[in-house]
């Protein structure tokens, strides 16, 4: 099973120096391009860069609703007569960066829709603040309460949260999991962009395909351990060990902006660096600024669909691209509620659409979102609910 996860600001971890190993790769480089088969399954890196070419299922305008290639789940067991008394709870990782926060409140604007509806009734959230335990305490206590009708967990880790996320598939209410996976497929559905194998292909392909060979290539991460951007890694690896590229090493930055541009501005000292790979983009600006500071031409970049990031990209005429892990995700698990409750069919693992934003369609998402905070993502889907624009304004 694929266990995405989101984007990770702020998290502890130490900065560790440039990786290499003895053997060269194509493009000069001793850097170590061969992924770590810990974190590199050919089998889902294949499937994951298959579905990226896949037409969903489901209604065109509405991406939160599509599925990639569904087996679908009878859930009529869960079915209730008055859904507009149904208790949601909602388990959350944390608001712990600006992805999340952008999601959560898509998240709240859809709940509001629903009970207009009347096809949910209260909704109950706990945040954990990246904590395990607190997380694990959280759910039991739902599970405890006997209140809540359907439960959804967005798993802070995956190996600590899976006993949690089966002790409240024990209860007997539906569970929903989305965003980042556990080591269990007990739940009524599990929702998820493709993956971090096609976010990190998207990236890497789009340096390959505008960079000369032998250009020098600066890979910036987060966090060494975390599922998803360990195979954004290992798929640029795949793609980067494949191409003509020089691939400096990488970098771990904890996604701090003061940390990303002074590793920048120590590699501009000691030579050329041409592209920019990056594993989360939302440092992708203070990156930059390490370019500018430095007098240097910019490099090709590859950042993410958060706004600061955008318009960076607009003002300066880059050559960039923002790989997406679609935040309008955030939707989808209390639409799966609503769905579960009504007893309606619901694919067992939901994979929704993960299409990156390219030079054609910035100004489009530019204009969109014109409006939106620097730190708000542009690929939120939440145009259509009731509290757009204010609600994702006044954060």
């Amino acid at each position: 099973m694929r266990i995405p996860r989101a984007v990770f600001a702020g998290a502890a971890g130490a900065v560790l120096a440039l990786t290499a190993c003895s053997a060269e790769g194509p493009g000069g480089s001793d850097t170590d391009l061969t992924p770590d088969p810990d974190w590199f399954d050919q089998a889902e890196f294949d499937a994951q860069l298959a579905q990226r070419d896949i037409e969903p299922e489901g209604p065109a305008d509405q991406p939160w609703l599509q599925a990639i290639d569904p087996e679908w789940t009878d859930t009529s067991g869960f079915a209730i007569d008055a859904p507009e008394d149904a208790t949601v709870c909602f388990s959350n990782a944390s608001v712990s960066n600006p992805w999340r926060v952008t999601g959560f409140i898509t998240m709240e604007q859809q709940v509001e829709a629903l009970q207009a509806e009347g096809r949910i009734g209260e909704f109950r959230v706990s945040d954990a603040a990246d904590d395990d335990n607190q997380q694990i305490s959280d759910i039991q206590a739902f599970v405890d309460s006997g209140d809540c009708d359907t439960i959804i967990i967005s798993p802070s880790t995956t190996a600590t949260l899976t006993p949690a996320v089966e002790t409240a598939c024990e209860s007997g209410v539906p569970v929903i999991v989305f965003d980042r996976g556990v080591n269990t497929d007990c739940m009524a559905t599990f929702i998820h962009p493709i993956g971090g194998y096609a976010y990190g292909a998207d990236a890497a392909e789009f340096l390959v395909e505008n960079l000369e060979p032998g250009s020098t290539v600066l890979a910036l991460r987060i966090l060494p351990g975390v599922d998803v951007l360990e195979h954004r890694w290992a798929a640029a690896q795949t793609i980067f060990g494949e191409s003509e590229l020089d691939v400096l090493g990488y970098e771990f930055t904890e996604g701090d902006g003061a940390q990303i541009k002074d590793l920048v501005s120590q590699h501009l000292q000691r030579g050329e660096v041409d592209g920019i790979w990056m594993d989360a983009g939302d440092g992708s600006v203070a990156a930059l600024e390490a370019f500018e500071d430095a007098g240097r031409p910019y490099p090709v970049i590859s950042g993410e669909d958060e706004l600061s990031f955008m318009r960076t990209w607009d003002e300066e005429g880059l050559t960039a691209i923002a790989p997406v892990y679609s935040n309008f995700q955030w939707r989808t698990p209390v639409l799966a509620a609503a769905m579960v409750l009504a007893g309606e069919e619901v694919p067992s693992e939901w994979v929704l659409p993960q299409e990156p934003i390219r030079q054609d369609e910035l100004q489009e998402y530019l204009d969109r979102n014109a409006d939106m905070p620097s730190l708000h993502y542009a690929k939120f889907g939440g145009e259509d609910l009731p509290g757009f624009p204010e609600a994702w304004m006044d954060r």
